[in-house]
């Protein structure tokens, strides 16, 4: 990289180097992610930085002034976290300059997620996007990197079939259920969180003919508002786990830091339905679902490797529009990099 080169990188874990128990380690909490900007600004050398943390990715994007601070970024994330700088070096990776940018529109398109082609990447970065613009802490470089990464991704989901089948999480999970379970129709859905996966699922399950449909959420206002768009029901945040057995399948998507449904809570309500399954799906991170649930009899738990399992299954129809996809992003990329590398202005 020439002295005048800007000093762009990445530092990231995702579900191509981390297991989900892995990633959970690396992954922020939500409220924590005021603190971690806070000491991420402060990094020398650093210009310009913005997270993307999502359930399957965390990816810190920076511009350095004269040098790259992914060391600083890397040693800073280890201790913010918590966790073994050796552990963090196993389940990382890394970029610099073009590969930067290549890899950010990857990201954005969808063809890096863990299900390939999906929708609601695009909406996590711009938020992600949103969130660094009001804290001040992009600049011309990072503005045009994600400015250019939307294009790009507007690009690939007009011009390839990347995402044709049902690649969004609410109609896989629908799909899972189907599989299982057999009609969704019948089923009787529990939702737990408010989020935007929450809001994805109820209305994946409403459209296919599901009508009792219950929502909680720690913000009862949020979980309402959810409900009252089908004609659902909403249940107490303290109160849901009495009813637990009430319920046929149960999406959780909290982003708590400690398991809303334990194993024993799990094991009281089964007894109160005896032989019949309890079908959950937790695609929260870290997981809402304490992991030994999955011994007991009648319980059918699924995470959210499971999901992309199902979302993946036709990928093999779909490998030659992602090469060309990638192709693509590549050349558009390189063109990025020339003109944010060039000592001109861009034109």
């Amino acid at each position: 990289m020439a002295s005048e080169d800007p000093a762009v990188f990445l530092l990231g874990s995702s579900h191509r180097v981390a297991s989900l128990e892995e990633r959970e380690r690396i992954n922020l909490p939500a409220d924590s992610i005021d603190d971690f900007y806070g000491g991420l600004r402060e990094l020398p050398g650093m210009e310009e930085c913005l997270l993307l943390n999502t359930c399957n990715r965390t990816e810190i994007y920076g511009v350095g002034n004269g040098a790259s601070p992914l060391k600083a970024a890397r040693e800073y994330l280890a201790d913010f976290r918590k966790v073994e700088a050796d552990f963090l070096e196993r389940h990382l990776y890394q970029r610099e300059g073009e590969s930067v940018i290549r890899h950010a529109f990857e990201v954005t398109s969808g063809i890096d997620s863990q299900m390939v082609g999906e929708t609601e990447i695009l909406g996590q970065v711009k938020a992600a996007y949103d969130d660094a613009l009001g804290r001040k802490s992009v600049g011309k470089i990072l503005n045009r990197l994600f400015q250019k990464s939307f294009q790009a991704a507007k690009w690939a989901r007009t011009n390839t079939g990347i995402s044709r089948g049902q690649v969004n999480l609410g109609n896989v999970i629908c799909e899972l259920t189907r599989r299982i379970f057999g009609d969704v129709a019948a089923s009787r859905l529990l939702i737990i969180g408010a989020g935007e996966v929450a809001e994805l699922a109820l209305t994946a399950f409403h459209s296919r003919g599901c009508r009792a449909i219950t929502v909680t959420g720690r913000s009862f206002d949020k979980a309402r508002a959810l409900a009252e768009g089908v004609d659902g029901a909403t249940l107490g945040f303290d109160a849901f786990r009495e009813s637990l057995h009430l319920f046929d399948v149960v999406i959780c998507s909290t982003a708590g830091d400690d398991p809303v449904l334990k194993r024993d809570t799990i094991r009281s309500a089964l007894a109160k339905r005896p032989a019949r399954p309890l079908f959950l799906i937790d695609v929260a991170m870290p997981r809402d679902v304490e992991e030994s649930a999955d011994e007991l009899e009648n319980v059918y738990l699924y995470n959210l490797d499971d999901v992309s399992a199902i979302a993946n299954e036709n990928l093999e129809s779909r490998k030659s529009e992602v090469t060309r996809c990638r192709e693509v992003l590549a050349k558009r990329a390189s063109r990025i990099w020339d003109q944010l590398s060039s000592p001109r202005p861009p034109s």
